[in-house]
């Protein structure tokens, strides 16, 4: 819940307090198990419903310590996933799965489900609200200065205001309002393994290729669509007489996925701006060659059936021999070894982008 400054609500932060100090904090794995998915895109533990916000929040921020595990044990704390106004209404007047004041949400919200309704009590306009807020104050704690991990500085200045963080030039001390900030950022840091998903990729490093590479990753298994997907995520693709189908049937027109290289301008955007197509993306980058055995991760090899103009696959290299792709319809989106990736005949070339 959000801090609530005033007499009033200092009252209500000790007995809160006061009874947490005596029960403790119990994560109950059957209050959120009911609907929770696991899979490698870096989440787990979660309601399916609040699933696909998280994960579009967190691609909506290009700051590197935003990940979906930081989103989900923030809402975890400030409301366990309910979403009825009875089990989502605090003493302190914050509502919603993402406890927001209504002033705050004023600044923060938008109607992103598209309901015609902009409402912290929907889940979408929620979490998105939440990501962009959390998003804003985690930039202010990266160039703050202040001693601490910055996501930290963020969850403090969520729940008691930037202000706070201003005046200890950090996360409030436990002097502070009994310890409720100082325990709120502890707890959910300390939260954050539980909501973390299988990871079957580690990226190191920094730069535009390893964020692409750290981005992209985070969609595996994601279906492979035809057509489908592009900057802003996946999308359903289309069959076009030859590609799309599978046994006989067209998946792409009803599959929500990437096809290889939507992944990869996905991967990259916005700080590189890649065309669409693999044989495009070719083109854009064939300037800057790559040799097989001096690959780095993020790097884009490509596949052919003959010369530059027929390349019908790209894919990003991984690290320690395997690329990251999106393969062909009724796969998903995958690491694979680049000997057999593709067709060994068939590769063409790698370039960076």
């Amino acid at each position: 819940m959000k801090l609530v400054m005033g007499a009033v609500g200092a009252v209500i932060g000790l007995v809160v307090l006061a009874l947490l100090a005596v029960v403790g904090v119990v994560i109950s794995d059957d209050d959120a198990s009911a609907a929770e998915t696991t899979d490698g895109g870096g989440l787990t533990g979660v309601p399916t419903e609040f699933r696909k916000w998280i994960l579009k929040a967190d691609e909506a921020c290009e700051v590197q310590e935003m990940t979906p595990a930081l989103l989900a044990a923030q809402l975890w704390q400030e409301s366990k996933f309910k979403t009825s106004k009875k089990e989502a209404t605090s003493s302190a007047g914050a509502q919603g799965p993402a406890q927001f004041l209504p002033s705050t949400f004023a600044t923060w919200g938008r109607d992103d489900d598209g309901n015609g309704e902009t409402s912290l009590w929907d889940i979408g306009d929620a979490v998105m609200a939440q990501g962009r807020m959390m998003c804003s104050l985690l930039k202010k704690a990266k160039s703050s200065g202040y001693p601490g991990d910055a996501r930290g500085l963020a969850l403090a200045g969520y729940n008691a205001g930037w202000g706070r963080v201003e005046q200890f030039k950090g996360v409030p001390p436990k002097s502070f309002a009994n310890g409720e900030t100082f325990d709120y950022v502890q707890l959910i840091l300390s939260t954050m393994a539980r909501f973390r998903g299988p990871s079957l990729l580690t990226v190191s490093g920094s730069g535009a290729a390893a964020d692409a590479l750290r981005k992209a990753s985070g969609r595996m298994g994601t279906p492979y669509a035809w057509g489908g997907g592009g900057p802003g995520g996946p999308s359903k693709g289309f069959c076009d007489g030859t590609n799309g189908y599978l046994d006989g049937q067209c998946v792409a027109s009803s599959t929500v996925g990437f096809d290889c290289s939507s992944l990869v301008q996905y991967a990259f955007w916005p700080k590189t701006k890649l065309p669409r197509t693999a044989a495009a993306q070719y083109g854009s980058t064939s300037d800057r060659p790559v040799s097989r055995s001096d690959l780095k991760p993020g790097d884009l090899l490509f596949w052919s059936h003959g010369g530059s103009g027929s390349i019908y696959h790209v894919a990003m290299y991984a690290g320690d021999g395997n690329v990251l792709q999106a393969p062909r319809t009724g796969r998903n989106v995958e690491v694979a070894p680049l000997t057999s990736a593709m067709p060994e005949r068939d590769y063409y070339g790698a370039t960076r982008p």
